[in-house]
């Protein structure tokens, strides 16, 4: 395994956390917690691709006669729209 270094800077919040996680013993020290931890975060982004994806596969599998209808087409991005025109028109 390859190590890159990099000199990185945390908040107070999640030095500490770090910190408590090096003195609680679950990691040697910091550099292997803030490794630790990503590869965790990473995992689980992981896992939440594969159920997500794994439920549209569900869904799109089922017969026409068992999807739900959700309304017009045009109602379905309503709300998202309307977001973007009022984030655009903050700019």
């Amino acid at each position: 395994m390859s190590v890159q270094k990099q000199t990185v800077s945390f908040t107070d919040t999640a030095y500490a956390f770090a910190k408590e996680l090096v003195e609680a013993g679950e990691y040697p020290n910091m550099s292997a917690a803030v490794s630790g931890e990503l590869a965790k975060a990473k995992a689980e982004r992981q896992r939440e691709q594969s159920v997500l994806e794994a439920e549209l596969e569900r869904r799109l599998s089922l017969p026409l006669d068992q999807w739900e209808p959700v309304g017009e087409a045009s109602q379905v991005t309503a709300g998202a729209r309307a977001h973007l025109a009022a984030i655009s028109h903050k700019t």
